[in-house]
This record gives C-alpha cells, sequence and structure tokens, in this order.
C-alpha cells in the first residue's frame, strides 16, 4: 500500500514538471523574451589584458604596480577608497619604510578622529597602519558629490567584477559615442544627462566620466611614457594586487604542494600493488 502510494505521488510530481515545463517552452516560443542590451553586439565584451599577473606562473612587477599606484593617488582616490589596503602595505610592491611613512604623511585624506580636548570631530595625519581613508565622510556625501551615484571601494574589485582587470582597463578606455544603429534598436539605453556613454558597463551608460582624459595625466616616476592606454593598464594591475596581495606566494606553494600529490598518489598505487600482490583475481 505505502509502496503504491509513493508511485503515485511520485507520478503525480513528474506530471506536474512536465505541463510546467512544457507551458514554459511553449510561452518561450510563442511570446519569446524582448532582446536585451546586455546580450546584444553593442554590449562589448572586455578586451584581452596581457599581465605579469596572469596565468598559473603570474607574478606580479613591482614598476608596474608603483606606476599604477601612482595613477590611483593622481586620479582614482578623489572618488574613490581601498577600505582593505594599509599604507603599510605599500612595502610589499617596493616601496621603503621611509617612502611610506611620506605617503601616509602627506596623503590628502586625513583619518576622522576626535579631539581629546573638547570632544568634537577632528582629523589627524595618517600613519603606516592606516587604511587609505575614503574621500568622503559616509554615502550621502559621496552622492551628493557624484550626481547621487555612490562609487564604490576599489580594494576587491577586480575580484568582484568578470574578467577583473581586464573589466577595469576596458572600462577606463572604452568610453565612446553610442551609434545611431544601437539607438534605433534600443532606445532606452540613451544616454542621459549626468551619465557617459561607455558599452563594456552592463547599462552601457555611467555615471563616472572618462578619469583618464589625456597623455601626460600622471608623470611616471620611472620614466615611463603615460599614454592612457599605459595608465589604464598600470592602474588595473595595481587593483589586481589590492584584491589579491599573496598571489605571487600562491603561486610559489601551489606547485609543490600538486608535485607531492602526484608522487603521493604514485606511493599509493605502489603501496596497494605491493599488498594485493598474491591475492588472486
Amino acid at each position: 500500500m505505502v509502496r503504491n502510494l509513493a508511485m503515485l505521488v511520485g507520478a503525480a510530481f513528474v506530471v506536474v514538471l512536465g505541463w510546467a515545463l512544457f507551458w514554459t517552452v511553449q510561452g518561450q516560443i510563442t511570446d519569446p523574451a524582448a532582446p536585451s542590451i546586455e546580450t546584444s553586439e553593442w554590449h562589448k565584451h572586455p578586451k584581452e589584458l596581457e599581465l605579469e599577473s596572469n596565468g598559473v606562473f603570474g607574478k606580479f612587477d613591482n614598476r608596474q604596480l608603483q606606476r599604477g599606484f601612482q595613477v590611483f593617488k593622481e586620479v582614482c582616490s578623489a572618488c574613490h577608497s581601498l577600505h582593505h589596503v594599509s599604507f603599510r602595505d605599500l612595502q610589499k610592491i617596493g616601496y621603503s619604510e621611509a617612502q611610506v611613512k611620506a605617503i601616509a604623511n602627506q596623503w590628502v585624506i586625513e583619518q576622522p578622529s576626535i579631539n581629546p580636548d573638547t570632544g568634537e570631530p577632528a582629523t589627524r595625519k595618517n600613519v603606516p597602519s592606516d587604511h587609505f581613508p575614503s574621500p568622503f565622510a559616509n554615502e550621502i556625501a559621496a552622492r551628493a558629490a557624484n550626481n547621487n551615484a555612490n562609487p564604490p571601494d576599489l580594494s576587491l574589485m577586480t575580484k568582484a567584477r568578470h574578467d577583473g582587470p581586464a573589466y577595469v582597463y576596458s572600462l577606463l578606455t572604452g568610453y565612446e559615442p553610442q551609434s545611431a544603429e544601437m539607438l534605433k534598436e534600443f532606445k532606452d539605453v540613451k544616454t542621459p544627462e549626468g551619465l557617459h556613454a561607455n558599452p563594456y558597463f552592463a547599462t552601457m551608460n555611467i555615471a563616472m566620466p572618462p578619469p583618464l582624459t589625456s597623455e601626460g595625466q600622471v608623470t611616471y616616476l620611472d620614466g615611463t611614457k603615460p599614454t592612457v592606454d599605459q595608465m589604464a593598464k598600470d592602474v588595473s594591475a595595481f587593483l589586481v594586487w589590492t584584491a589579491e596581495p599573496n598571489l605571487t606566494a600562491r603561486h610559489s606553494y601551489g606547485w609543490p604542494v600538486i608535485i607531492f600529490l602526484l608522487i603521493f598518489v604514485f606511493l599509493a598505487w605502489g603501496a596497494y600493488q605491493n599488498v594485493w600482490r598474491n591475492v588472486k583475481h
């Protein structure tokens, strides 16, 4: 009795699933979903970006990371924060302790504090143990200064976005006017006032104006020619480091572990053959 009841319930379940699948497929055929700009040819896939950190043998190029930090400091830090990175972390990319102290002390945005004498809000100079401060006091202030858009923290940006560094690089170099053909097909994506057209952004329009606008916007200390393309590559590489500062160490540990596992598998197979060698099948 119980078995028959269970079979009946199972059959009913299959019938309901089949019925739902039938109407779903029929709905897709008779009333297909409207085309989306995100899946159209107008929404571009990130460009290829070759960095030293790419691949299983990837490692960081400290010179490039320092150039990327320059771009962040002189361009990006006006709107974006690095909440998960402290000033002293810069020693990992080749800055000396004295240089880090100077960078922290001279950083334009100071740390929020309290005046011990009056109890009133105040600020103080940054020290190496401090994290990079936000350029805005809070989200309301950030939105007020950016046409109601809240600039995201960049610490983990290359981890949070698909194709991470390639996405950042493409976004920075991808601003372009919208074509008449695209607007004819997708009228609702016409760039509204206060936004900027960028085919690498999900909605095709982004609140951030082009941050890298001309060659020489940043003067590199190592003499590298600061083209827009070069600055975009360098800051993308820097953001890979902020998201995963231990990438080089992780890669260096990975291969010994793989080799150990291969040797272990071989030894386990040899032990198996030795233990069962006299057992007839």
